[in-house]
């Protein structure tokens, strides 16, 4: 007689083998179908491109994935769309947040920064939340819990940090999205002698900037953005340290109900890191164009060259991963 022995592998176990690599070939061949569109001026269809790729590599991974907060409604542009379903369904449940193509403008301009990233974590661990915008406050490693506060002033914020660190307000660098709603902030910012450094796009890289200060030089992350990017870059910070807080600006009562039917019972309530991105959650971007964080898509002839960052939070483990990518027509078509 026969007996069949069922081998039961942790939930967490088998997450982490289908991210090691499988959700670096997500962001790869998101960034390829983005980056063959590069400086062509079309950020719709640079975006479209990456959506298809990241969805169709998507459905290929053993998991039961809901897509609990992404990119597209904010602004109609293509998206995987929150409540999504994804993957094959044979493997656990779990949580993704995307943004296909985070810089979309950057990839249309052939700029530095665009980057394809996502994140993906046990069921419920991510913010399930609208596409809206989110109110975020966030800084590197080594600071006492609570050094700076989304409801203290820009000010307050800036002379306590700069006290941590033991330095003036003057050598603090801020890092601020250019954009017109920010101009009270930038001017705020500046009233302390802080510098600050403006961005185009790209706030998900822009909060892993604070973790990276002695490179980087950005000490502080302030201002809105775009939620599901707010998400990303909690559970990139979750994996290299630091803090950060966000609010979602729900400032319509359309928001205010959608966001409650998602379960969001307090509109203005303020999220930390962990509330914001929990339990055991592995980041993958990949670099889309040239940036601070990594190379872009490379084609070289016959060779696509990739470089892709995966964080995991349970581990603090960050890694690099370098790809050449020879069979063109299966890696683009596939």
């Amino acid at each position: 007689m026969t007996q069949n022995t069922e081998i039961h592998v942790p939930q967490k176990e088998v997450i982490e083998r289908i991210l090691s690599m499988e959700l670096v070939r997500v962001t790869e061949r998101a960034a390829v179908s983005a980056a063959r569109l590069r400086g062509r001026g079309d950020e719709k269809a640079a975006d479209q491109a990456a959506v298809d790729a990241m969805r169709r590599e998507l459905n290929k991974l053993p998991i039961e994935g809901t897509i609990v907060i992404g990119e597209g409604e904010r602004d109609e542009a293509p998206m995987l769309f929150i409540g999504e379903k994804v993957g094959n369904g044979t493997g656990p449940k779990v949580d993704i947040a995307v943004d296909p193509l985070e810089g979309t403008t950057l990839c249309a301009k052939d700029m530095p920064g665009a980057i394809a990233v996502m994140a993906m974590a046990p069921a419920g661990s991510l913010l399930y939340a609208p596409d809206v915008y989110m109110d975020k406050i966030a800084i590197g490693p080594g600071y006492s819990k609570g050094i700076v506060d989304l409801d203290a002033s820009p000010a307050e914020n800036i002379h306590a940090l700069a006290k941590a660190k033991g330095v003036k307000p003057n050598e603090i660098n801020v890092l601020i999205l250019d954009r017109p709603r920010h101009a009270g902030l930038i001017e705020s910012v500046r009233s302390t002698g802080a510098s600050i450094r403006l961005i185009t796009d790209g706030d998900v890289a822009g909060v892993i900037f604070t973790a990276m200060q002695s490179v980087t030089g950005i000490d502080l992350y302030l201002g809105s953005g775009g939620a599901p990017e707010g998400v990303l870059a909690a559970a990139a910070l979750r994996c290299v340290g630091g803090q950060m807080q966000g609010r979602l600006i729900l400032d319509t009562q359309a928001k205010v109900d959608r966001a409650r039917g998602m379960g969001v019972k307090d509109p203005k309530r303020k999220y930390d890191m962990e509330e914001l991105a929990a339990d055991d959650v592995i980041v993958s971007a990949t670099g889309v164009t040239d940036g601070a964080l990594m190379h872009g898509v490379r084609f070289k002839g016959d060779v696509i060259e990739t470089e892709t960052i995966v964080y995991r939070s349970i581990t603090g483990t960050v890694r690099r991963i370098h790809g050449e990518h020879r069979e063109l027509s299966k890696f683009l078509l596939d």
